[in-house]
């Protein structure tokens, strides 16, 4: 199977909106095996619409075309396939019950343009979606298949998770493969590679095949293979082998976050956490509290921003601050004992740096930022270098203070990785 992605919307070649659709289908594609050949972005105009669909149609199996599917009359797609498929437009009585439904259940007036939802392409199987208003659309074309979904990623992820891949997947009798992908923090990809380069040649040997996804802080390493028992065996050993050679870095699989694991962690011994920020701005608190049932572990914050804010709320001596500055060792642990005893947690995690761009000097450059951590065995801090570009180094430094808690939980020496 052969798949081409369309992504429909002006907001998307303006860059108003990140285009994360093409992306999460791409990413999903691959745990089934099926690699996604084209991708292109383009206008919600009729002559566009059509150039795409025949020239993907051309190339591939199956097409995939999300947005442009709005009760607005901006949004034209839905019209443009109807007549691309030489059918007409019908009100579908279900659809239009569910749109009644949706509204009500939200307590809003459903206006007349809401109606436009339920008018869908005769013929066209009706992809349900559970989460909005716009339902998919499946079209069979001899051979081929087209796939009409919102662009709102939350209801086309649904609806393709729920409908569209089971449908394609036995369509096309395609077979998934067996993946597992392990997590990284604190390690780069090019450093990662060079330490692995023996298990690198000898999952080769094995016909498995690997990938390195790299985000900010972090890196990705997926291993897949064929679904049956040698393989999956095989894959399993790697990343038992894998979580030995690193545990001051692996910390978890598929999508794992370092939040939920710290926060596991913490309610298994029943243990509460607070945090003193003053780079990251509260970053580490909100990552903390995505997660549900933090509350169980999780105490409060403290942003001291302001040195001021460090010396009268937090307690930090003012003589350390004058003699050391705010970004240093002496001034993150006593952040972190003094939250820690203020909050009245057994953790207290405690961050100040220099994200820049600008406030840097040839002493403490931009990118340098020190983490403490205080426990009931005492506080311990470290000194990160990261980079020139803030909004990164700010998601840099929550994932480093939450995997050095991390390790600091599991007694992992982080001065050997």
């Amino acid at each position: 199977m052969t798949v081409e992605v369309i992504c429909i919307g002006d907001e998307l070649l303006i860059g108003q909106t990140v285009n994360t659709n093409a992306t999460w289908i791409g990413a999903e594609l691959a745990n089934f095996g099926v690699k996604v050949m084209f991708s292109s972005v383009i206008k919600d105009v009729k002559s566009d619409i059509c150039n795409a669909l025949d020239l993907a149609l051309s190339r591939v199996d199956v097409v995939i075309v999300t947005g442009g599917l709005g009760p607005t009359k901006d949004d034209v797609t839905k019209s443009v396939l109807a007549e691309y498929f030489k059918v007409d437009l019908e009100l579908n009585q279900d659809v239009l019950t569910r749109v009644k439904a949706y509204f009500l259940k939200r307590g809003k007036k459903m206006v007349d343009v809401n109606v436009r939802q339920a008018e869908l392409p005769k013929g066209c199987t009706i992809l349900q979606n559970d989460m909005g208003t716009a339902p998919g659309m499946w079209f069979d074309v001899n051979d081929q298949v087209v796939v009409s979904l919102p662009g709102v990623p939350f209801e086309m992820k649904y609806i393709l998770k729920e409908h569209g891949f089971p449908l394609l997947l036995d369509r096309f009798n395609s077979k998934p493969l067996f993946q597992r992908t392990l997590q990284f923090q604190g390690i780069g990809e090019s450093y990662l590679a060079d330490r692995i380069s023996d298990l690198e040649e000898q999952m080769f040997s094995d016909g498995l095949s690997f990938a390195y996804l790299p985000s900010a802080g972090a890196v990705r390493l997926r291993i897949s293979g064929k679904c049956n028992a040698v393989d999956e065996e095989l894959i399993t050993n790697y990343i038992i082998e894998l979580y030995k050679r690193f545990p001051a870095y692996a910390f978890g699989e598929e999508e794992e976050s370092l939040s939920e694991i710290v926060g596991t962690l913490l309610v298994e011994d029943g243990l509460s956490l607070g945090t003193v920020e003053s780079c990251t701005g509260g970053a580490i608190a909100s990552e903390l509290v995505r997660v549900p049932g933090s509350s169980r572990y999780f105490r409060g914050s403290v942003i001291s921003y302001a040195n001021e804010v460090k010396v009268d709320f937090v307690g930090v001596n003012h003589s350390d601050i004058e003699r050391d500055g705010a970004v240093s060792e002496v001034v993150v642990k006593q952040m972190a004992e003094n939250g820690r005893r203020h909050l009245g947690v057994d953790y207290c995690i405690s961050t100040s740096g220099i994200t820049g761009p600008e406030g840097g000097s040839e002493e403490k450059p931009v990118g340098l930022v020190w983490i403490g951590i205080a426990g009931p065995e005492g506080v311990v801090a470290k000194h990160f270098l990261f980079g020139d570009f803030r909004e990164r180094n700010i998601r840099k430094t929550v994932l480093s203070a939450l995997n050095l808690l991390r390790c600091e939980l599991l007694e992992i020496n982080t001065e050997k990785k």
